[in-house]
């Protein structure tokens, strides 16, 4: 009995090995007739290859092909482990390329051959980091990277795939997006929820073009929505419900394109419960009722004088918040010095950088009137008026 049992497993096992022989000798034949028996004609080349959900467990054999005619390549839901190196350094006129749903754990360093590649998809694998060569897709538009299992992204990611459209990073382990996130200026959607996101860029009013931003889902991790989330100008659509944020930015009242908000599943202070059930309209209203004159001109604030203000005093003057629960800053009555054309003048570039002065004096002592000993010190008298 247990014989024939074993003899039974055997030739299981053999079946399931001829089977993926044969599957593996059928999609190689497949993909080597779909390039040879195309018209090389430069009128009709070959644009697509699918080799989807064939069981592939590698990639078939390719060292006879002139791989550069393929336009898009789809080896989705099959169970390839590794894509050689050696196949994508040929693939020079790749545009699509989609692998979603193997069992990848690494991309290969030949990624960045793809100096063409437009639409690049791994979701669905086991990809725990991303090689630093993917930045030379330069002409990438989309990355879906969604479920799998990423700790980081490459930290100049943002500075080299300038012309990136969209960002997909669901379901990964994130804990930050890399600063220059904040120096993609063509992306549109940016969806990074189901993470371990504890903050996110500060910069992100650098985003001119995004139109939809979903955070949602880092749950206990992510606190905090930045101010700068308000000077998205295109955004559209804001997800950051089932997180632990407690007050949404005042800014969120200039963002007069939204048209969804989605903030449940957060214990929210500000704004009341009230508001938020009244819907996105009275969301905005309330936030851009806490905003003053100061807070809503924020182009200031981001200006580097305005940065100086903020620090605390300046030549004297004290600048002191408006309310604890208000990110703006205001000055006392007397003089508003940073308002004075005098004083600005004192800080044009051409005067504090000028090789021989201005007025015949020099450029250093105007240069020491800025020093942090003379500009923050607490005990600095106004200035005195002149007959």
């Amino acid at each position: 009995m247990k014989h024939d049992q074993g003899n039974n497993q055997m030739l299981n096992k053999n079946q399931m090995l001829n089977k993926k022989k044969e599957r593996r000798k059928r999609s190689s034949s497949t993909f080597k007739s779909m390039v040879e028996n195309q018209d090389q004609d430069q009128n009709n080349k070959l644009e697509e290859v699918n080799l989807s959900g064939l069981c592939l467990d590698s990639f078939p054999a390719t060292h006879e092909l002139n791989l550069a005619l393929i336009y898009t390549l789809d080896l989705s839901n099959n169970n390839i482990q590794i894509i050689p190196e050696s196949l994508t350094a040929r693939l020079l006129n790749l545009v699509n390329l989609d692998v979603h749903s193997n069992q990848l754990k690494t991309l290969p360093n030949s990624i960045g051959c793809l100096s063409k590649l437009k639409v690049l998809n791994i979701s669905g694998n086991s990809i725990e980091y991303l090689p630093g060569t993917i930045e030379n897709c330069r002409s990438l538009e989309e990355l879906n990277a969604n479920f799998n299992r990423l700790a980081k992204l490459p930290d100049t990611i943002g500075f080299e795939l300038v012309n990136l459209k969209k960002l997909s990073v669901n379901s990964n382990k994130l804990r930050y997006l890399p600063y220059s996130t904040s120096h993609l200026t063509n992306l549109k959607v940016l969806d990074a929820r189901l993470n371990c996101l504890v903050a996110l860029p500060e910069d992100l009013e650098n985003l001119i073009n995004l139109e939809i931003l979903n955070v949602s889902q880092n749950f206990q991790y992510l606190e905090v929505i930045p101010y700068s989330v308000g000077l998205l100008l295109s955004l559209k659509e804001l997800d950051v419900s089932y997180n632990r944020i407690t007050k949404l930015p005042n800014s969120l009242g200039c963002l007069k394109h939204l048209k969804k908000l989605s903030v449940e599943g957060n214990p929210l202070v500000c704004p009341p419960r009230d508001v938020v059930e009244k819907g996105l309209t009275s969301v905005k209203v309330y936030l851009s009722e806490r905003m003053t004159g100061s807070f809503k001109n924020q182009s200031k604030k981001n200006s580097w004088l305005g940065k100086v203000v903020k620090c605390g005093t300046f030549n004297g003057h004290t600048i002191s918040m408006n309310d604890p629960d208000d990110d703006s800053y205001s000055m006392p009555e007397y003089r508003r010095s940073l308002d004075s054309p005098s004083y600005l003048s004192m800080l044009s570039p051409r005067r504090l950088f000028s090789p021989s002065g201005t007025n015949g004096h020099d450029s250093s002592s105007y240069l020491s009137m800025l020093s942090p000993r003379r500009l923050f010190s607490p005990k600095k008298d106004s200035p005195k008026s002149t007959s």
